[in-house]
């Protein structure tokens, strides 16, 4: 019987003939904490007694969460970080630097048939670079630190084949959210989602990231893509200077078994959008076409990439944002921040009346920028929008493409990006 993409990067990884629901210890790639995990992992590392950091080149400590930090508290975390970091001879990327999904594949740390975890559950994102990238707690970080390794239970596969193409005004986010609905939010709970066909295959490696980064929306353990030739155009120009990072790609076989086969013609979605106060809550644009928006946000770990802020500024170019929004924009990395600033791409955001934040990962987790008000409505490229998400629980957060961000904060209510397209 043949495998799935999890099945054989597990087994590589393990040195098993691993098969779905199997329990294996495999040889992890790399791995990283953010700051909002970090501290734990490094007093768990120090409760296992732990002295030394296995192959500290391959592991990585972000601070974007809380970047810079808004409190003391906070900061005596980042400098138990910096402290760690040093002592151990780990990878350190400090405020600035960008969010930590960006900065894992930017800087080459991950590749095809890679086996990454990180202590932050939207590690699955890498697997738009056809690897195998799933989250973990605090004291599972601890114990990889320390040996290099860690178990897995092999997920059984979900495979979506999506056929067709997007049409104009619909964007990768656009059909994650799509299928989110489709399946609900636990409607693939510790599998791993496989995501194929036509309509994946036009995607950039930029919109691919962000199917990838949402598979844990739907309960999935990851997401996994096949690699192409835009994936390792994208891993050679991404390659980290040292030139560690032996990547083989990973391709399932025709006969794989998985748990469910669902398919989809995507030529004729509209832009989606995800309402209060769940992800699988979806609804077409026309459900929620003119709802009042007080703050629109454009970036995060799932849409803060330069593609992502192309597409915002060619709606908002030469357009003012509505008068009683507040627009908050947050690159996913400095050198994404450096080539939108390029292509004169931030200063359009800015003209148009965006206020631009510190790379990272901004409004998205409530600590600091951009808390909304009691009841006030917020439309936000992020993955959640759960009560109290952006640090107010008396808030309403809408999720959608940057398209429709952009347009609703020109409107001031939500709307149909393909009314503005030029």
């Amino acid at each position: 019987m043949g495998k799935t993409i999890a099945e054989k990067i597990l087994s590589r990884k393990s040195g098993q003939d691993a098969r779905a629901n199997d329990l294996v210890v495999a040889d992890l790639d790399f791995r990283m904490g953010q700051d909002g995990t970090s501290p734990l992992a490094i007093r768990a590392f120090e409760e296992m007694r732990g002295k030394r950091v296995f192959d500290p080149q391959r592991a990585a400590l972000v601070i974007d969460h809380s970047a810079p930090s808004p409190l003391e508290g906070v900061s005596a975390l980042h400098h138990l970080m910096r402290s760690f970091a040093k002592e151990q001879g780990m990878i350190m990327y400090d405020i600035g630097d960008g969010v930590c999904h960006q900065l894992v594949p930017e800087k080459g740390h991950v590749g095809p048939g890679s086996l990454v975890i990180g202590a932050d559950s939207h590690t699955c994102t890498y697997g738009a670079l056809n690897a195998f990238a799933t989250g973990v707690g605090s004291t599972d970080l601890a114990a990889a630190l320390i040996s290099g390794k860690m178990w897995f239970k092999v997920p059984e596969s979900l495979r979506f084949v999506c056929r067709g193409r997007l049409p104009a005004g619909v964007y990768s986010k656009d059909l994650i959210l799509f299928l989110i609905g489709q399946v609900t939010a636990d409607g693939a709970t510790y599998m791993a989602a496989e995501y194929t066909g036509e309509a994946i295959g036009a995607l950039s490696v930029d919109a691919r990231f962000t199917i990838a980064n949402m598979a844990i929306e739907m309960g999935a353990k990851a997401g996994l893509m096949e690699a192409d030739d835009k994936v390792l155009a994208w891993v050679r120009e991404h390659r980290a200077p040292s030139g560690r990072g032996n990547f083989e790609v990973v391709s399932p076989d025709p006969e794989a078994a998985y748990a469910r086969v669902l398919e989809y013609d995507v030529s004729g979605l509209e832009p989606q959008v995800a309402k209060p106060h769940r992800v699988d809550n979806v609804a077409s644009i026309g459900e929620v076409a003119g709802t009042a928006i007080q703050q629109a946000v454009l970036g995060t770990c799932t849409n803060g990439r330069l593609e992502d802020l192309r597409i915002a500024a060619g709606i908002l170019k030469g357009r003012r944002v509505h008068p009683e929004v507040r627009f908050i924009v947050a690159p996913a990395s400095r050198r994404i921040y450096l080539e939108a600033m390029d292509e004169g791409i931030i200063q359009d955001l800015v003209r148009s009346g965006a206020a631009v934040v510190t790379p990272g990962c901004g409004p998205c987790v409530g600590t600091h920028n951009g808390v909304p008000a009691d009841g006030e409505n917020v439309i936000s490229t992020a993955n959640r929008n759960f009560k109290g998400r952006m640090g107010n629980s008396k808030a309403f957060i809408y999720l959608a493409s940057p398209a429709t961000v952009a347009a609703s904060a020109l409107a001031g209510a939500i709307a149909d990006p393909r009314e503005y397209l030029k």
